[in-house]
């Protein structure tokens, strides 16, 4: 075996075991992602990734209703001796076994929402540069009509919102099937315009005044960008 098939083979050994360690999470994330938004995909490593962001998108687009958070609540089940991220997904799931729905709806205006403003602005542009609508979201624009995407004509938020950049990633993940699971454009928009900031974001949203609920869905959302870091780096 050369030098580069041996770097390969280690590149694979080092991704099977990032999701060896997860295997009970993989099926709280099925558990879970039965739901309107979730679209079937075929490959046990991809499932998880698109799962894990379409559960996010699901969580920070709107308030989640009785229904999401019941399937969120199964998560409690996961192993959380396996890994950091499984153990933010049990943690998920027993504050989403333990909240009232219309405590939750609170909680999600006054963090996203509020009088004018809530107190977590999640937009990449304001993370990156302190204000909205700047130049990193015209470059998110660039990118997304290269990659194919368009806004649709009732959506007003801008594309920067951290629920719409997890949606994307899932879809660009789908897409990815039948080329191996891991595409150039996977890559692009998670180094460019979400790794920069989205991190930082969760951690903000794990320590807010405001959270109780969603201070789990922060810790979540931090371990799967350490995660999701890792992965994107490998040269499988």
């Amino acid at each position: 075996m050369n030098k580069e098939a041996r770097k390969g083979k280690l590149m694979t050994s080092q991704v099977q075991q990032v999701f060896d360690a997860d295997l009970n999470l993989q099926a709280g994330l099925s558990a879970a992602s039965q739901q309107p938004w979730d679209e079937p995909v075929i490959d046990e490593a991809q499932t998880y990734r698109a799962g894990a962001y379409r559960l996010l998108a699901a969580l920070l687009r709107s308030s989640p209703d009785r229904t999401l958070l019941a399937h969120v609540a199964g998560l409690s089940d996961i192993d959380a001796q396996t890994s950091e991220l499984a153990v933010a997904m049990s943690m998920l799931g027993l504050a989403a076994r333990s909240c009232d729905v219309v405590a939750v709806d609170d909680e999600y205006h006054a963090l996203f929402i509020g009088l004018g403003r809530g107190e977590l602005v999640p937009y990449g542009s304001w993370y990156m540069t302190g204000f909205l609508m700047e130049k990193p979201l015209g470059k998110l624009r660039d990118d997304l009509s290269e990659m194919g995407f368009e806004r649709s004509a009732d959506v007003c938020e801008p594309e920067d919102h951290i629920a719409a950049l997890c949606e994307v990633m899932s879809m660009l993940i789908e897409d990815g099937q039948s080329g191996g699971g891991l595409s150039p454009q996977q890559s692009l928009l998670f180094e460019r315009h979400m790794a920069p900031w989205a991190d930082q974001f969760f951690n903000d949203l794990s320590e807010s005044e405001a959270a109780v609920f969603y201070r789990s869905v922060g810790r979540l959302g931090m371990a799967f960008m350490e995660f999701e870091g890792r992965y994107l780096s490998m040269e499988v």
